[in-house]
C-alpha cells in the first residue's frame, strides 16, 4: 500500500496468462522503467522471454533493446493497456495516495485485477502485485455502492470498504466501477455518479438490443439498488482462472501509425487476425459502427474496442462493451467513420465499405437489419424497465430528425 511504498524508477513485468497459474508460476517478461523526465514508461524484454515469448504488440517486437512510447505520459506498446482507466486512477490518488504519481505508479497500483494478462511487481525476481484479498460478491453490493460514493466525495474509507474498490479491471472510462464474483466468474460492476438518469440500466438494455442486431456482446446484468441500478459486465479477459492478453484498438492503430478510425481498424485485422476469420470480424466491426451511429453512441473511442489474443497467436475482435447512448446528439463519432471523417451518418459509413471487406449491397443488408431492430428500441427498452422520462430524453436524439430520417431511408430501400 501507499504507506510503505517508496517510489521506484524500475519494476518488473510479468506474464499471467496461459502457462501461468497454480501449476505454472508467472513468467518474467522484462523490465518496465521511467524515462525522459519520468513522463514515459519504457520496456526491455528479458532474454528468456525473447527466447520463447511473443511480442506484446507490433510496436514492441520481440527483440533486444529498449522500447519507448512516442507520446509523453504513456507506456510502451501494449504495456499501456495494463494501466487503470480514469476511474482507477482516481481510486489510486484518493485511497492509496502514493508519494509519486507517474505512469509507472499507476501501472503498479492497478494491481492483480487489472485488465488482460500482464502483471507488475516491485521485485525483479518475484511477482508480488499491489493489493490482495478476496473479491466481493452480490451480498457486498450495497457496501460497494457506499465505498464508490465515498471516493466520489473524496471521503476517507475504512479498511472494510477500501477492499471493495478495485482500481484496475477496465480499459477506459471515468464511470465508477469495481469487481464482484458471481457464479465463479469476475464481473465489472458500474455505478451511477448520482445523475438523474439510469445510465446503468440503459447500458444493459442497449447491450441486449445490440445482441438482437447480431452483434457479439459482453454478458450484462442489471442490479437493482435503493435508487436506480448498477450494471454488471462479465469480463471477457477471464475464462475461469485463465487470463487472456487483450490489446485495445488504440494500441493496434498506434503501433503502425494509423489514424484512429473504423476503416483503419478493419484493415488492421488483416495483420492480426487469422485469415479465415478476417471477413467475419470486419463485418462485425461495420455492424457495430452502424449501431453506434443509429443509437447515438458517440463515446465509441479507441479504448472501447479491443482484441483478444488466442492460443495460436492471432487476435479475435472482443465482444462489444461500453455501448450506451451518449444522449447528446453531437453528430460526430470518436473514431473516423469514412470519407466524411467522424460524421455520424450512414452515408459516411457506406463511403469506405471496401475497407470492411464488404460490397455495397452486403453493407446495406447489414444496415437494414440494424435499422429493423433500432426502430423498435423504445418498446424494447421499456420492456427492460427503462423509465418513461429516460426514454423521452433518449428519443430526442435517437428519434431526432437526423437519425430518424436515416433509418427511414433504409427501411424503404429494398435493393441497391
Amino acid at each position: 500500500m501507499s504507506d510503505v511504498y517508496k517510489p521506484q524508477d524500475a519494476m518488473s513485468l510479468w506474464w499471467l496468462g496461459k502457462g501461468a497459474g497454480q501449476q505454472f508460476p508467472p513468467r518474467l517478461i522484462g523490465r518496465v522503467f521511467l524515462a525522459e523526465g519520468n513522463r514515459k514508461v519504457g520496456l526491455e524484454y528479458d532474454p528468456t522471454w525473447i527466447q520463447d515469448g511473443f511480442a506484446l504488440s507490433e510496436d514492441i517486437p520481440l527483440a533486444r533493446g529498449v522500447f519507448l512510447p512516442k507520446e509523453r505520459d504513456m507506456a510502451a506498446g501494449a504495456v499501456d493497456d495494463a494501466r487503470p482507466d480514469r476511474w482507477g486512477e482516481r481510486v489510486i490518488r484518493n485511497l492509496y495516495k502514493p508519494a509519486r504519481l507517474s505512469v509507472l505508479e499507476y501501472l503498479y497500483f492497478a494491481g492483480d485485477d487489472r485488465f488482460g494478462a500482464l502483471g507488475v511487481s516491485l521485485e525483479p525476481g518475484r511477482y508480488r502485485p499491489s493489493g490482495d484479498g478476496a473479491l466481493a460478491n452480490l451480498a457486498n453490493l450495497s457496501d460497494m455502492e457506499r465505498a464508490v460514493a465515498a471516493v466520489l466525495a473524496d471521503e476517507k474509507l475504512d479498511e472494510a470498504l477500501v477492499r471493495l474498490v478495485r482500481p484496475g479491471p477496465s480499459f477506459g472510462g471515468a464511470r465508477p466501477k469495481s469487481l464482484i464474483e458471481m457464479e465463479g466468474s469476475q464481473w465489472v460492476v458500474k455505478f451511477s455518479e448520482g445523475e438523474d438518469f439510469d445510465t446503468e440500466l440503459v447500458e444493459h438494455a442497449t447491450m441486449r438490443l445490440a445482441a438482437q442486431c447480431g452483434i457479439s456482446v459482453s454478458e450484462t446484468r442489471a442490479l437493482p439498488l435503493a435508487k436506480g441500478h448498477a450494471v454488471a459486465v462479465k469480463r471477457f479477459d477471464r475464462t475461469s482462472a485463465q487470463r487472456s492478453h487483450v490489446i485495445s484498438a488504440h494500441t493496434v492503430l498506434r503501433a503502425v501509425g494509423l489514424p484512429m478510425g473504423y476503416p483503419e481498424l478493419a484493415q488492421s485485422l488483416r495483420r492480426i487476425a487469422r485469415a479465415e476469420a478476417i471477413r467475419d470480424h470486419q463485418k462485425e466491426l461495420f455492424r457495430r459502427m452502424v449501431f453506434n451511429i443509429l443509437m447515438d453512441n458517440t463515446d465509441d473511442h479507441e479504448k472501447n474496442h479491443a482484441f483478444v489474443r488466442a492460443d495460436d497467436g492471432f487476435y479475435d475482435l472482443s465482444p462489444a462493451y461500453d455501448v450506451v447512448p451518449s444522449v447528446q446528439g453531437l453528430g460526430q463519432q470518436q473514431l473516423r467513420v469514412g470519407k466524411g471523417e467522424a460524421e455520424s451518418s450512414i452515408e459516411n459509413a457506406l463511403s469506405e465499405v471496401q475497407a470492411f471487406g464488404l460490397k455495397k449491397d452486403s453493407a446495406v443488408e447489414v444496415i437494414q437489419r440494424v435499422v429493423a431492430e433500432v426502430d423498435g428500441w423504445k418498446a424494447f427498452f421499456r420492456g427492460q424497465g427503462i423509465r418513461d422520462r429516460d426514454l423521452e430524453r433518449m428519443a430526442q436524439y435517437i428519434d431526432g430528425p437526423s437519425l430518424l430520417a436515416q433509418r427511414a431511408e433504409f427501411r424503404r430501400q429494398k435493393s441497391v
